[in-house]
This record gives C-alpha cells, structure tokens and sequence, in this order.
C-alpha cells in the first residue's frame, strides 16, 4: 500500500517539473527580460532545436526499420 502512494507522490513531482521547466529555462539578459528577439544573433535556440531535430530522425529511423520489418514478416 505504501509503494503506491510513493508512485502517486513522484508522478505528482515529476508533472510538476514539467510544467514548471519553462520557467527555469528561458532565455534572457537580464532581470525582467522574458527571451529575446529571434532575429538577435544572441538569440541560444540550437540546443533545443538540435535535440529536436535528432530525435526527430531517430524516430523516422525506428519508423522505417518497422514498417520495413512487417512487410519481411
């Protein structure tokens, strides 16, 4: 009984630092300044995008493995 409530209390926790990521996360120089003009060549959008894009083609990969298994079967 007590294993449940502790998977109910780290659920709880982990959905709680999802939603509250964005706050940790933007960008900005200063005190007040919530993220920056995406012309601004200081703008750090690579790392994100860069992750997105890698595990957008990972999935495409995994995709295509399958698709490519299931006809072989």
């Amino acid at each position: 009984m007590k294993q449940v409530s502790i998977k109910k209390f780290l659920h709880v926790v982990f959905i709680l630092l999802i939603i509250m990521m964005p706050m940790f996360v933007m960008a900005g120089e200063g005190p007040g300044d919530g993220g920056c003009d995406p012309l601004d060549p200081k703008c750090p959008i690579d790392g994100g995008l860069s992750a997105l894009l890698v595990l957008g083609a990972g999935y495409g990969i995994k995709k295509v493995r399958d698709a490519r298994k299931a006809n072989n079967t």
